[in-house]
């Protein structure tokens, strides 16, 4: 899968940009991750898939050995690896999800699955965009006129 190629709106403020990717309907405001407390982090269990790469930079970021972090932190999906997750409130969370700060613990080195939200092929049909509006505030449907407006409306429902 090759690195989406985003390109950037103004927004509201000069300084707020929200990103798109061709092929999706909506924008993103990546600013609103701020005010959200990590609801693509948590909710029903699913995977959350590395390259042994992306997990030998995390348990480098971890100071933990490879085989360690392996052992503790992943599990194998068929031919793939995903990193495990905990139980949190009614769902699950991932491993990494800071459960008192409502934020990822490794975000600087999370996986290019969590990099690449919302732009996931699974989110890309309009069927998906109504869902995706209610998990995540950042998120600007292609008919919003006012993304600033639509930020604030995300932002102030209650987390899932």
């Amino acid at each position: 899968m090759q690195n989406p190629k985003h390109t950037q709106k103004e927004m509201a403020s000069p300084s707020e940009v929200a990103l798109q990717k061709e092929g999706f309907s909506f924008s993103f405001a990546a600013s609103a991750c701020a005010l959200c407390g990590g609801r693509c982090c948590v909710g029903e269990s699913g995977y959350i898939f590395l390259s042994l790469a992306e997990a030998q930079r995390i348990a480098e970021f971890l100071n933990i050995a490879f085989e360690d972090f392996a052992l503790k932190f992943l599990k194998k999906v068929g031919y793939k690896f995903s990193l495990i997750e905990k139980p949190y409130e009614n769902g699950s969370a991932c491993v990494f999800f800071d459960t008192k700060k409502r934020e990822c613990a490794i975000y600087p080195y999370r996986p290019k699955q969590c990099v690449e939200f919302p732009f996931w092929d699974s989110l890309r049909e309009q069927s998906a965009l109504a869902e995706l509006c209610s998990l995540c505030p950042g998120i600007i449907p292609p008919e919003s006129t006012k993304p600033s407006q639509n930020l604030k409306h995300n932002a102030t429902k209650e987390y899932l």
